[in-house]
């Protein structure tokens, strides 16, 4: 696997159908659980696996007519990537500016900052 990159939205939403699902995943599988929602056809389905393939985060076999996908990237991995670099980008590698943002616009509460300060001296015991 080379270095991870950021997925675009709608591929993004692809692998998060094949994280939830047992491997192999099928197309039949996502369009079930993701395609009717979206009012995507199987080809717009077959065309963001493809690409996900190209970006080394799927890999596909032939089995008959069907094509089965596994995934080469866990989605513990894909976050850690993500999180590390919105946390980079926005926040110059900050905890305490994220914490702050989240803070300061609301989407923190007093009891989530009480957990946040039993989890960091947990993780340093």
């Amino acid at each position: 696997m080379g270095k991870l990159r950021k997925l675009p939205d709608a591929e993004f939403e692809i692998m998060k159908v094949v994280w939830a699902n047992q491997p192999p995943i099928t197309t039949s599988i996502i369009m079930d659980q993701l395609g009717r929602d979206k009012e995507w056809k199987a080809q717009t389905i077959i065309t963001l696996l493809l690409r996900l393939v190209d970006r080394g985060f799927v890999r596909t076999e032939k089995n008959g007519k069907e094509r089965t996908y596994f995934p080469l990237v866990t989605k513990e991995d894909y976050l850690k990537f993500e999180t590390g670099d919105f946390i980079e980008r926005f926040h110059e590698n900050s905890l305490t500016s994220l914490v702050a943002a989240l803070y300061d616009g609301k989407k923190l509460k007093d009891n989530d900052l009480d957990e946040l300060v039993k989890w960091m001296q947990e993780k340093q015991e």
